[in-house]
């Protein structure tokens, strides 16, 4: 019998079935959920289309996590870190999406391992498996250069998922209805702060500032457009990143205008031979989020409780 004052009785109940020591909750995120792909998409390219918008919110998850303890106030501290765990959810559902959309892009562990493929697609995939834009690996800075990034990517993500709704997939439409509610938040969140950090002392212009000068050569990337995104496009299933270019540069410059200040003019971060974070090509940041984000669970890759 579990004792039902105590919340903690359950933690210890005896299960029949072994639990994964890292995943972060033990049910399928897609259960009940019709996952059957589009008759004129492509699966594989479904699964890696997934791939790219999960990754953008699981790194840019992590780097908000190494905020806490970090930030100027307790306040703001709860508001960052309740902005992870957001966009932690939406990486679960979508990395989820791809498993059951292709399950051939899921690490292969071992024919007994416990890990759901979701947790398997977070802790098992290099850095060059990843398909993140740079803009999420850039480092926290001050919190001026943090809440600038959080700007210049939940303004954009917004855009995006505010159209991913008409998707003819099921699954990306129900992640974004959710998730418009999530990252309209998280706008007004950044945006308010942009204005506080322009429009106040000497030292918080210059500090948004020099933030902006750190954030805005990655800008252009976000309206990049993959073949992925551009195959999946036509079919009614993604949206081309290009087409909310000037719904998001109005509104940032919207934004930078109320904050007294003006986007940079800076050429765009440097590629190889045009590849970039969806490509699998990344900053050295990234290699260093993952070791820290994926070091447990690889060193303990069978662990259960």
């Amino acid at each position: 019998m579990i004792d039902h004052d105590n919340p903690f009785d359950g933690l210890a109940a005896a299960e029949d079935d072994g639990r994964w020591a890292f995943g972060t909750s033990f049910d399928d995120p897609l259960a009940g959920v019709d996952t059957t792909v589009p008759a004129d998409a492509d699966a594989s390219a479904l699964a890696r289309y997934c791939l790219m918008l999960a990754d953008d919110a699981l790194i840019s998850a992590q780097r908000l996590t190494e905020l806490v303890t970090h930030a100027p106030e307790l306040e703001e501290e709860i508001a960052l870190a309740n902005i992870g765990l957001d966009l932690l959810g939406q990486a679960r559902l979508l990395l989820a999406r791809a498993a059951a959309a292709d399950p051939v892009v899921v690490p292969y562990l071992s024919d007994t391992s416990p890990i759901p493929p979701e947790d398997a697609l977070a802790f098992f995939r290099t850095d060059a498996e990843f398909r993140n834009v740079r803009l999420c690996e850039l480092d926290n800075g001050d919190f001026a250069q943090a809440v600038t990034r959080l700007l210049v990517f939940s303004t954009w993500r917004l855009a995006v998922l505010a159209r991913l709704r008409d998707s003819r997939d099921p699954v990306l439409s129900a992640v974004a209805h959710k998730g418009v509610k999530e990252l309209t938040y998280h706008r007004d969140y950044a945006a308010r702060w942009a204005v506080v950090l322009g429009a106040g002392t000497d030292e918080s212009h210059g500090r948004l500032v020099r933030a902006l000068d750190q954030v805005w050569p990655f800008v252009p990337e976000l309206f990049s457009t993959s073949a992925d995104e551009a195959a999946l496009a036509a079919t009614g299933v993604a949206v081309d990143p290009a087409q909310v270019r000037t719904e998001v540069e109005e509104t940032l410059s919207t934004i930078l205008r109320a904050a007294e200040t003006t986007a940079p003019e800076r050429v765009s971060a440097a590629t190889v031979a045009g590849r970039a974070g969806r490509d699998g090509l990344h900053t050295e940041a990234l290699g260093l989020i993952l070791a820290e984000m994926q070091s447990v669970a690889r060193a303990h890759p069978e662990a259960s409780w």
